[in-house]
């Protein structure tokens, strides 16, 4: 008894100098240091477990010494971390990985020699443990990547239904307004929505006459900042204020983004009639009043169907100004606090750079977008990266290697990882078309921290990321 309460003890005292080191890491270490760090420690904790559990106490010693020793010379300065942890540390995470594949793909014991197994009751998880990776990721990409047909073409169809009901409505009560004509937009219609057909996305063009406006590029204002442009109002000595439609939402001299948004929210989400559209298309339509943005919910059928309804449908409204391949966007969320300033929206180049790269050489460029999108989306420590980053980083990708065939889909799905894992620890993600713009720069310490160690495990076994 006094030697088990001993044994827990000096556990105890174990835990805190490991606590302590994890505390303190991220400090001496930085950010991938740290996450390797805590690899190591999840290393050392679980042979000091399997170690207590031990019948001889001479081999547990032994392996807690060297368990220490290992963990001293990873820890011993940054560059040996990140140059020895794969084969003193990975290796432990790769074993039990592969430990735990092997506990699932074993056959149930049977209590009595005469019952035999059927062999129809083989359980999948033997065959999926025999695939390879690219057959994994073919697997994963029919199963969550690729989205079926009929849920896109309901998910179309609701959408473009609400687009003509709204684009009737402001036409009937204020036929002054230079509206063009809305259209659906977004990953739903460029085919890069994943896991499931949830949102969509109404664009609303703004008209503004040529001779009035400007459209003012984020470098060369005050904001200095390459995706807050502005719109400025011209020759007001020659064309006074209400020549245009658009001047009563000017705030000092400019077109305001967050004026247009208010806007629109009186005039569509808090005027129309939204019971008898809902009566009229065969589902229950509800506003998402409350927020920065313009969002609508959908839910099929009557009040009790759309209750029993775990996955509805968002639609957001979305106005915008385009100028020749500039497109403006009135998103207050992403400009805040600055009224006037509008967000030039890179998914266009972006969405026609993909298409591009892949039409020329049959490329799988897109494929690997959607799964990494769909690996993000369902796993939680990932959960925090957008789609934007990783579009931009299969781009900056696609500048260095030229082989994106389907049968190196496997190669480049590991190569993102370790790219994406160089850009954590950097803490800089560039865009490809404005580089001046640091795509993680909304991640926090933590949620870097988390994805980080997500990542590195999966550098020795990648399916951990395709369950």
């Amino acid at each position: 008894m006094n030697f088990q309460g001993g044994r827990r003890r000096g556990e105890e005292g174990i835990a805190v100098v490991l606590d302590f080191l994890l505390s303190n890491a991220r400090l001496v270490l930085g950010v991938g240091g740290a996450a390797l760090l805590g690899i190591a420690t999840l290393a050392v904790k679980r042979f000091i477990e399997r170690a207590g559990r031990a019948a001889e106490d001479e081999k547990v010693e032994q392996k807690m010494a060297e368990s220490w020793e290992e963990l001293s010379r990873v820890s011993a300065s940054p560059t040996m971390i990140r140059k020895g942890i794969e084969g003193v540390v990975l290796k432990h995470v790769a074993k039990a990985t592969r430990q735990q594949k092997a506990d699932l793909c074993q056959k149930p014991e049977v209590s009595s020699p005469e019952v035999e197994p059927k062999p129809e009751s083989k359980p999948n998880r033997i065959q999926l443990c025999v695939l390879s990776l690219q057959e994994r990721l073919q697997q994963y990409c029919s199963t969550r990547a690729v989205l079926p047909p009929q849920e896109v073409q309901r998910a179309q169809s609701l959408a473009l239904d609400i687009c003509t009901e709204i684009q009737g409505f402001l036409h009937s009560r204020h036929p002054d307004m230079p509206l063009g004509e809305m259209s659906l937009g977004g990953s739903l219609l460029d085919d890069l929505q994943v896991v499931s057909a949830d949102h969509a996305c109404l664009l609303v063009p703004l008209q503004l006459e040529g001779s009035l406006w400007r459209l003012i590029p984020g470098e060369e204002t005050l904001l200095t900042h390459p995706l807050h442009w502005m719109v400025r109002r011209l020759n007001l000595e020659y064309f006074p204020r209400g020549r245009s439609y658009w001047d009563r939402y000017l705030v000092g001299g400019y077109l305001s983004a967050e004026a247009v948004v208010n806007m629109f929210s009186k005039a569509v989400m808090e005027t129309v009639n939204w019971p008898v559209i809902s009566s009229t298309l065969d589902c229950l339509v509800r506003p998402v009043l409350g927020g920065p943005d313009l969002r609508l919910e959908i839910r099929p059928g009557s009040e009790k169907a759309a209750e029993s309804c775990d996955q509805p449908l968002f639609i957001s409204v979305l106005p915008i100004l385009r100028e020749e391949d500039v497109v403006l966007t009135a998103q207050p969320e992403l400009t805040s606090p600055w009224v006037n300033a509008w967000h030039l929206s890179l998914y266009p180049w972006e969405t026609q750079r993909l298409v591009q790269l892949d039409t020329a050489d049959d490329g799988c460029r897109r494929q690997t977008v959607k799964i990494l999108k769909a690996v993000c989306r369902l796993n939680p420590a990932l959960r925090a990266l957008e789609a934007a980053p990783l579009t931009n980083l299969v781009l900056h990708l696609s500048d260095s290697e030229s082989d994106w065939s389907q049968d190196g889909l496997h190669v480049r799905f590991q190569q993102c990882i370790t790219e994406l894992i160089g850009y954590l620890e950097q803490g800089v993600l560039h865009s490809y078309f404005k580089p001046a713009v640091n795509l993680l720069s909304n991640l926090s310490e933590d949620q870097v921290d988390q994805m980080g160690f997500m990542l590195y495990c999966a550098i020795s076994e990648p399916e951990i990321l395709l369950i």
